[in-house]
């Protein structure tokens, strides 16, 4: 009976999908286990063999669970709002809902292919109306919803406009706008409903406000800084300016302090919480304010004032100040000079005309920027001063205004003071420009590595910060800033609030009305606010979102219903918001909608809740560490502190895969006027540094072999090689070409990507699925390389031979021997640590060497094979439910109890002893450990080797270590 992939996987497939084998029930007796993937966004190219590596894991740990006793939660599910889908849309003019169910559906066929044991009955669509609802209504709690500081937690905004009512705003400690004037209660309650409202939004935890973005002009959209690369966008490529724009944003900054306390409490890998503990940025110092220097109250005389006094014709507020942020305000004598962000608001109200040109200039460049370039950019020394000075607190003098790239208008103040002898940046940027810069050590040694010449420095010391350390210093300074009124001690963090609007039309729609210019939410019982039809997917004409071009798109609020735009009256009928959420919307909450699929009165009952709590263990890449997974943390924190779940963390313990890598295949084309000649790769590494005309080209990995011979006609007749079709390809001597190979990124654009369709028609999903843990750690990167993939195969029908031969079954009931129960319970040890510990290629050598050595025993026996069954079944699960059966078994082997390791099995009864004479060893004799030694002197006496080593001569002594070795002193 021959080992039969195709038919055997397909029958447990529709086994498994029929049975409803992996179904979680959310009231068990069991303990509970919650195993999440990061779920996939359904693009058009399908999934290739990158991309199942943390799903086979992640099963694998799922199916353990199950055969340990817990009820398993592993569902899946799809992100499938979002820009590609759009952008293919615009290409094609089909809606992206066609697209998106074509692509779901090519994805479910692949994932059902490999025998993931997903409850398919829980999946979950972001872009469905029915989840998207109560991500609609999340939206809308959070809007009803302001940051309490002193209990430290997200309140109702009814609380806040309770004490509004009684107290005005004086003692609201809260997450707000900056620069929130007082008012009183008889203020507040003489204002009209909308002045109260406007008040309101200042406070909210989503809210409307001008922000600066990342503006994609071609895609029509904001992009959020993970969608751009090297200062275009991910998708296509195309420029990213900054600009301001009108947004809701969402106001994660307040829970900035719990979300790095909160990384204590999960187990996650350090390079992962490093990464959002530096992204979160915790500093601690001071806000100091510099008052930006009026015209008259200065004489030119002596300094370089004359042209701000002559060019600034519109004054300036009295007591116009700059805040900035520092974590040494020790060192503010050694200021020299401010850089604020070219965005600045003041920007534009200090710089005097002679300079407004090169300012003007530098900002528009600037736009052309992402935030995240000007961050990496540490070399590029460039600003423009504004011709505005500002006044040092302390000493009164006056201290330049630039402006710098360096400087984000997002993060801090937007402003820094600069001190070029206590930074490496200002010293740059004060030697390049010729800014004075000015000794705070007070007669330290200054290094050669911070100043290239001591002639520029000048002393200014300070009588009540000489000779303190940098703690007492600080501590002075603060206090000192403080009595003037120009700062005090803060804790400032680098978390900026998230943007949440997108000008795009495949995106959840927000459940939002205007009147009179203010937002409006719709109550929770008209929801979902479904997405509208349009004729076009790209921005209005008069640039307004694509939302803008629906015909059915306005609120009445006496039907409560969706109408016509043109019914907008303002008195009954209103507009509703033209913006739709950004992607991480739906995926923000997504593993709480798994708990409860099918409530549709709300979003999670508290039964589900408190069954699951939260995920157990989750799997997905690292590179949304500061994206996806720190948005996460946010609303699931949010919506604990508001009452609907119970847990402060989403995900107790994460794990990222690293990324199975292609291996590229190339040719190697030489132009010779009109020709086109492939060499060989020999001569191609000869000729490629010198002769420009030569260059290598991928070539698709599905025309090469595992020998690296290429088909040639394959290659000239495949639609994107129509260029080369006539081609000349210098073969070697035996008539093939042979490629160049480079390990890379997986990529469509590489040709490199391999389908796990092939793999599991030729060889089986088990295959794929062991061959894909066998690669190397879960956590590392790896090549890809199918020729490999035949070991791994044979390894499958060795361990097929265990149990059938071309006859039929030959398993037995005959009691194993020693050696067969040493070898499964040595492998029963081995694969439970390894799954624990997530070493699943370490399991994968254990099996291989295991089936050997059975095999060499001739081993057959039912108490070593049902065993052995279950132990590969999470990892190979197809072949070990046939088996199973085949066994005489009528359930899935998935719940079946683990094997239970026995350390009694692997405990020595007799020891081999090495006999050596003079010490050196001659030969070997086996003796049980607990034979007396006077008997293994005998034995060894009375062996024929032995005399014949000691030439028939008495020894003089025979010396017996227990356990370890013999010997013979002649």
């Amino acid at each position: 009976m021959k080992y039969n992939h195709r038919e055997i996987e397909a029958r447990w497939q529709k086994f498994w999908a029929e049975d409803g084998t992996f179904r979680a029930e959310n009231i068990s007796d069991k303990p509970k286990y919650y195993v999440l993937d990061m779920f996939p966004y359904p693009s058009g190219a399908g999934l290739h063999v990158g991309h199942p590596l943390g799903y086979i894991a992640s099963d694998i740990y799922a199916r353990y669970k199950r055969h340990q006793g817990f009820n398993v939660l592993h569902p899946q599910g799809y992100d499938s709002f979002g820009l590609p889908a759009e952008q293919y849309a615009i290409q094609t003019g089909q809606h992206p809902a066609v697209t998106t169910e074509t692509n779901i559906n090519r994805y479910r066929e692949q994932l059902d292919k490999i025998g993931f044991s997903f409850d398919w009955d829980r999946e979950v669509r972001t872009s469905n109306p029915e989840y998207y609802k109560w991500t609609q209504w999340i939206f809308i709690q959070l809007f009803n919803s302001w940051y309490n500081y002193n209990s430290d937690k997200a309140e109702s905004i009814c609380t806040l406009v309770q004490h509004f009512e009684q107290n005005g705003n004086a003692g609201v400690n809260a997450a707000a706008d900056d620069n929130i004037p007082a008012f009183t209660a008889e203020e507040w309650n003489a204002w009209s409903a909308d002045e109260q409202e406007r008040m309101l939004l200042k406070y909210r935890l989503t809210f409307l406000a001008e922000t600066e973005v990342n503006w994609c002009p071609a895609l029509g959209t904001v992009l959020a800084n993970d969608e751009i690369v090297n200062g275009v966008s991910e998708r296509g490529g195309h420029p990213v300016i900054r600009k301001k724009m009108t947004q809701w944003s969402m106001r994660i900054s307040a829970y900035a302090e719990r979300l790095l306390q909160g990384l204590e409490t999960i187990d996650w890998t350090e390079s992962l919480k490093e990464s959002q503990r530096n992204w979160i940025g915790k500093s601690v110092g001071a806000s100091v304010k510099f008052r930006v220097m009026q015209a008259d109250e200065v004489s030119a005389e002596g300094n370089d004032l004359a042209e701000f006094i002559t060019d600034l014709t519109s004054p300036l507020e009295k007591d116009t100040y700059i805040e900035v942020f520092t974590t040494r305000p020790d060192t503010i004598f050694g200021v020299s000079f401010m850089t604020l962000a070219p965005e600045h608001d003041l920007v534009a109200k200090i710089t005097t005309p002679a300079q407004k040109a090169a300012v003007k200039a530098y900002v528009e460049a600037t736009a052309k920027r992402s935030e995240r370039d000007r961050m990496a950019d540490v070399k590029t020394i460039s600003g423009v001063f504004t011709g505005a000075y500002a006044e040092h607190p302390f000493t009164k003098e006056p201290v330049q205004i630039w402006i710098g790239d360096y400087v984000l208008a997002g993060y801090g103040t937007g402003a820094v003071m600069a001190v070029p002898a206590g930074d490496q940046r200002d010293y740059d940027f004060a030697k390049h420009f010729g800014i004075e810069i000015h000794n705070i050590f007070d007669g330290a040694d200054i290094s050669e590595e911070a100043f290239t010449s001591k002639d520029n420095v000048k002393l200014i010391a300070s009588d009540f910060l000489n000779g303190l350390n940098y703690k007492e210093a600080t501590k002075e300074a603060i206090a000192a800033l403080e009595e003037m009124g120009q700062g005090k001690g803060k804790t400032n963090y680098r978390l900026r609030d998230a943007v949440f609007s997108r000008q795009r039309y495949w995106g959840e729609p927000f459940p939002v009305y205007y009147v009179n210019g203010l937002p409006k939410m719709i109550a929770t019982e008209h929801l979902p606010i479904r997405l509208p039809e349009v004729e076009k997917y790209l921005p209005t004409e008069d640039g307004q979102p694509p939302l803008g071009n629906a015909t059915e798109w306005a609120w009445d609020t006496t039907t409560n219903t969706v109408v016509s735009t043109d019914k907008i009256d303002n008195v009954a009928v209103f507009a509703l918001e033209l913006n739709t959420m950004p992607g991480w919307a739906g995926s923000s909450w997504y593993w709480l909608r798994y708990m409860d699929p099918f409530n549709d009165d709300e979003f999670i009952s508290d039964k589900a809740e408190a069954y699951w709590q939260n995920v157990d263990l989750y799997i997905g890449g690292s590179e949304h560490a500061t994206g996806h997974l720190l948005y996460s943390r946010f609303w699931n924190k949010f919506l604990k502190d508001r009452g609907f779940i119970n847990q402060e963390e989403p995900f107790k313990k994460l794990i990222n895969q690293g990324m199975i890598l292609g291996t590229s295949a190339f040719v190697f084309l030489k132009r010779e006027g009109d020709k086109n000649i492939f060499i060989s790769k020999e001569e191609y590494k000869s000729l490629a540094d010198t002769d420009a005309l030569v260059q290598s080209i991928h070539a698709d990995v599905n025309l090469v072999n595992a020998s690296d011979e290429l088909d040639v006609e394959g290659f000239r007749n495949h639609p994107l090689n129509q260029d080369y079709k006539d081609a000349e390809f210098i073969l070697n001597e035996n008539g093939k070409y042979i490629v160049g190979r480079e390990v890379e990124k997986m990529s469509k654009s590489k040709y490199n990507v391999v389908t796990p369709d092939n793999i599991c028609e030729d060889y089986g999903a088990d295959t794929l699925r062991l061959y894909e843990m066998f690669l190397g750690p879960l956590e590392q990167a790896k090549p890809w390389n199918t020729a490999g993939i035949t070991g791994v195969s044979g390894f499958l029908k060795k361990l097929w031979k265990l149990y059938f031969d071309d006859n039929g079954m030959v398993v037995t009931a005959n009691p194993p021997s020693k050696e067969a129960y040493k070898t499964l319970h040595k492998t029963i040890k081995k694969v439970q640590e390894d799954i624990e510990n997530f070493s699943f290629n370490t399991s994968v050598s254990s099996f291989m060497i295991a089936v050997n050595e059975l095999l060499a025993m001739n081993c057959h026996e039912r108490l070593i094979l049902e065993p052995l069954a279950v132990l590969i079944s999470p990892y190979a699960p197809h072949i070990a439910e046939e088996l199973w059966h085949q066994l005489g078994h009528r359930t899935s082997i998935s719940t079946v109890a683990f094997p239970k390791f026995n350390p009694e099995y692997l405990v020595e009864s007799s020891k081999e002893y090495p006999v050596s004479f003079n010490g050196k060893t001659r030969f070997k004799l086996e003796f049980p450990l607990d034979m007396p030694v006077a008997d293994i002197e005998a034995a060894v006496l009375a062996d024929a080797r032995t005399s014949e080593y000691l030439n028939g001569n008495a020894p003089k002594k025979i010396i017996v270590v227990p356990g370890r070795i013999i010997n013979v002193v002649a």
